[in-house]
């Protein structure tokens, strides 16, 4: 797991090429990094819909391929991928991973 300044200056680059990330509710989400076809990424889906479950949080998929080519190559190796507004956590997760994000 990531934790550090970098994951806000990451945030922005991605805002600054996906405008709609930068809405005040999608803020506060989690994002989940990952594109169409993924199995790792429906799994990683799973695992945040269990612990929805039990906490209430909000997450918003993210699409990589939306991303400039620099960007989206980033992430091509690591996804799925979390950012939270402070942390990023890099596949493979678990629920109980998730859980130390909160």
């Amino acid at each position: 797991m990531y934790e550090n300044n970098n994951i806000s200056a990451l945030r922005a680059r991605m805002i600054e090429e996906k405008p709609e990330l930068g809405s005040p509710e999608n803020m506060t989400k989690w994002w989940l990094l990952g594109t169409s076809g993924c199995h790792l990424c429906d799994i990683a889906e799973q695992l945040i819909t269990q612990l929805q479950a039990v906490q209430r949080f909000t997450y918003e998929p993210v699409d990589i391929a939306d991303f400039s080519e620099p960007l989206m190559m980033e992430f091509a190796t690591t996804i799925p991928v979390i950012l939270t507004p402070t942390k990023r956590l890099d596949y493979p997760f678990s629920v109980l991973d998730l859980q130390r994000l909160l």
